[in-house]
C-alpha cells in the first residue's frame, strides 16, 4: 500500500502577526512537528503546499534538517485550493493524509488509528467529542436549535481518504470553498467515519496557543521525539 501525506501550509498567519509555523516549540519548528509525525508510517511521499513568500525558506528548513525528497508546490488562494495543488502532485498513491501544518502536537497513535479506520472505510477524519452545549441560531442570532452534542464533533486532521476518491471529489467541486476535505466527500454522498482523537491536537492560530503546546510537552502529555 503506497500511503501519501499532504502537509497544508499556505495560510496567511493574519490573526497570528507573523509565519506561526516558524515557531518553536522545545527547539523545533511547528511545521517540523507536523511533518515529522508522519515520519514513522514510512509515507511514499510528502507533499507540502505552501504560500509563496514561504516556499524559499520552507526548501532551506527541510534542507538544514535533512528532510530531503519532501516536495513543495505552490498553495492557492483558498485551502481547498491548495489541498488540490498538493493532491495533483502526488504519484497515484493509494491512500493519502491531508493534515493541517499548524497541528503539530497530534500523537502518532491517533495517526495509526484513523489510518487503520481509512483503510477500512476509504474515508475517515480525527474528530473529539464536543464538550460544550452549542446552539444553532438564525441569522439575527436568535436561537433556533439545540443540538444533542452526543452526536457533535469537533473536526481535526489529519484527515484520511482512499486517493482516488478524494481526487474525485476536489475535481467535482474544484472552488466550491468547502472548509474541509471530510465535506467534500459527503457532498460526493460517500460514507466518511470519525476516529476518535486527542484534544492535546489543537491548531496553533493565537500566541497563547503556542505556550500552551510548550506547557503540553513540558508535562510530559505529548511525546515530542
Amino acid at each position: 500500500m503506497k500511503f501519501a501525506v499532504v502537509i497544508t501550509a499556505g495560510g496567511s498567519s493574519a490573526r497570528y502577526g507573523k509565519n506561526k509555523l516558524l515557531e518553536k516549540i522545545v527547539e523545533k519548528e511547528v511545521i517540523l512537528h507536523s511533518i515529522e509525525a508522519f515520519l514513522p508510517f514510512n509515507p511514499c511521499e510528502i507533499v507540502v503546499s505552501s504560500s509563496k513568500d514561504f516556499e524559499q525558506e520552507l526548501k532551506e528548513l527541510l534542507k538544514k534538517n535533512n528532510l530531503f525528497g519532501i516536495k513543495v508546490v505552490p498553495g492557492g488562494t483558498t485551502r481547498q485550493a491548495s489541498v488540490y495543488n498538493a493532491l495533483k502532485a502526488c504519484a497515484n498513491p493509494d491512500i493519502v493524509a491531508i493534515h493541517d501544518a499548524a497541528r503539530p502536537l497530534v500523537k502518532q497513535e491517533d495517526i495509526k488509528n484513523c489510518l487503520e479506520t481509512a483503510i477500512k472505510t476509504k474515508a475517515a477524519i480525527l474528530g473529539v467529542r464536543a464538550v460544550d452545549t452549542i446552539k444553532k441560531t438564525d441569522e439575527n442570532n436568535k436561537i433556533t436549535s439545540t443540538p444533542d452534542r452526543n452526536c457533535l464533533w469537533y473536526v481535526q486532521t489529519p484527515q484520511i481518504f482512499e486517493y482516488s476518491l478524494i481526487m474525485q471529489a476536489h475535481k467535482k467541486f474544484e472552488g466550491r470553498g468547502f472548509s474541509d476535505d471530510s465535506g467534500l466527500v459527503e457532498a460526493l454522498g460517500k460514507d466518511v467515519y470519525i476516529s476518535e482523537g486527542s484534544y492535546s491536537n489543537i491548531k496553533i492560530t493565537t500566541k497563547k496557543d503556542i505556550h500552551l503546546a510548550q506547557m503540553m510537552y513540558v508535562s510530559g502529555e505529548i511525546n515530542c521525539t
